[in-house]
């Protein structure tokens, strides 16, 4: 099967009883947020900016696992900022999994290794030797490492931790190669330890996602390279999803890096372009979601956003109308179901009933309604059947030819002029710093990497330099 059989049934059964009820809304799919602090700054994510002002607060792992309770979502998005800097997010894990919840860690997956190892410390036996020596043959723990594995105290042994189990997945963020991944998340070094991480989950055994966002300057073909290199990882399955210009983003866009919004987000028409192939990803890779919003992606058919379908909960409430517009925040679910005006939203029959809402085709809002069946079309039930449950798409290991880290690892990382210029006053007096076209703000560089504001004290160290380069010109 294309996706175990048990979350596939499960996400099913869940559809039918409501269909069967005729609920008019239900959730499938929770995105929980129990912070916004995070160590990256990507570019097109306007989290931190938007929660600024609350950057450090955190939701308690009682109003976490309550807020799944109250939605009664099957499946759990456990997101941010970078949800592994949340303190409680082991216990957080073992709570959903209690309530029988389907559960992703969508994270940036510069914490991923250090969480694994502390589940092979809790659990070190002689079945987890060979697992070492593997991960020290791949050089993806250190003897060090090891030894600490090996050793475990008490207090290690009785953590709780992140265990391998079908019911979870490591959904770690991917937007392309090395270059390119590095280029978005504003760090370079970031792309090589996510396929670090994601090579010691699968020694591991845990169930390994990725997703993607796709911008204006993504190429496609670089997207086919991405999907047969992460399938020759044997990542077991993928989202991947449109740039849209939501109002938090567009703002981080012009205030942090003086660019212009329309220079970096899809318009519908760009979305289509980029999205041609995606049918023919599908059946080659384990592309998670519907036929129906692929089709939607490719430009073949319209649909109606539901974005009630997949709510988000954060530290200020209920989060309306979606995950990347805010109009408000409310107390309950059910009184944000009932408040919020929901035909006021998302695009129908070409045109949008909100500005905000014309160049939206993201995943939260439309891939439910290719399973819900919001617009209909003869054949769709089987169409979805026929993928979810027909057979995964076997490993493409050719796809480790690929040349994929194409930056930094090779000497041509997207700070390598400035690196230069480091050593070159002419490059410096001539402009290298055009390589960082983004406007200057303070930032705060928290011991630990910068969790709050992002840590992007690689990026003002070479600026520094390179001041102090032009002055002694």
């Amino acid at each position: 099967m294309r996706f175990p059989l048990a979350l596939t049934a499960k996400i099913a059964k869940h559809i039918i009883k409501h269909k069967l009820l005729k609920t008019p809304r239900f959730s499938m799919v929770l995105q929980l947020e129990p912070l916004h602090t995070c160590n990256l700054t990507c570019t097109g994510c306007g989290r931190i900016r938007e929660y600024s002002t609350s950057i450090k607060d955190m939701m308690s792992l009682e109003d976490c696992l309550g807020s799944a309770i109250e939605c009664e979502a099957p499946m759990v998005s456990i997101c941010g900022g970078e949800p592994l800097i949340y303190p409680k997010i082991e216990e957080l894990v073992a709570g959903l999994r209690q309530q029988g919840r389907v559960i992703y860690i969508c994270t940036n997956g510069m914490f991923m290794r250090k969480k694994m190892r502390d589940y092979m410390a809790a659990n070190y036996g002689p079945k987890m030797e060979p697992k070492i020596v593997k991960l020290l043959e791949e050089k993806l723990i250190t003897d060090k490492d090891a030894e600490v594995i090996r050793k475990a105290d008490e207090k290690a042994r009785a953590k709780v931790v992140i265990s391998p189990t079908k019911w979870m997945y490591w959904n770690v963020h991917v937007d392309g190669l090395e270059y390119t991944h590095d280029l978005i998340v504003e760090r370079e070094g970031v792309f090589k330890e996510c396929v670090e991480a994601i090579k010691m989950a699968k020694v591991l055994a845990y169930q390994v996602a990725t997703n993607t966002t796709v911008y204006k300057e993504t190429d496609a073909q670089e997207l086919e390279d991405m999907f047969q290199y992460l399938s020759s990882l044997e990542v077991d399955g993928h989202t991947i999803s449109p740039g849209y210009d939501y109002d938090a983003a567009k703002k981080d866009m012009v205030s942090r890096l003086g660019r212009k919004p329309e220079d970096f987000f899809l318009t519908r028409a760009m979305t289509r372009q980029k999205f041609a192939k995606i049918q023919e990803w599908g059946e080659k890779f384990t592309i998670f979601g519907t036929p129906v919003y692929q089709e939607f992606l490719a430009g073949k058919r319209e649909l109606t956003c539901t974005a009630w379908a997949i709510p988000t909960r954060n530290i200020k409430g209920w989060k309306a109308p979606c995950y990347l517009m805010t109009d408000g925040h409310y107390a309950g679910y059910q009184e944000m179901l009932d408040k919020v005006q929901w035909d006021k939203y998302g695009v129908v029959d070409g045109v949008a009933r909100d500005p905000r809402c014309e160049n939206c085709m993201v995943h939260c809002g439309y891939d439910p309604s290719g399973a819900l069946g919001t617009n209909y079309q003869s054949g769709d039930n089987w169409k979805n059947f026929r993928y979810n449950f027909g057979a995964k798409p076997k490993p493409y290991y050719a796809g480790a030819s690929v040349l994929a880290f194409n930056g930094v690892s090779i000497g041509k990382g997207h700070l390598a002029e400035a690196k230069a210029a480091i050593n070159s006053p002419r490059a410096a007096m001539n402009g290298a710093q055009s390589v960082f076209k983004r406007k200057e703000e303070a930032h705060d560089h928290e011991a630990g990497g910068g969790c709050g504001s992002g840590d992007t004290s690689q990026r003002d160290d070479l600026l520094a330099k390179i001041e102090a380069v032009k002055k002694d010109s």
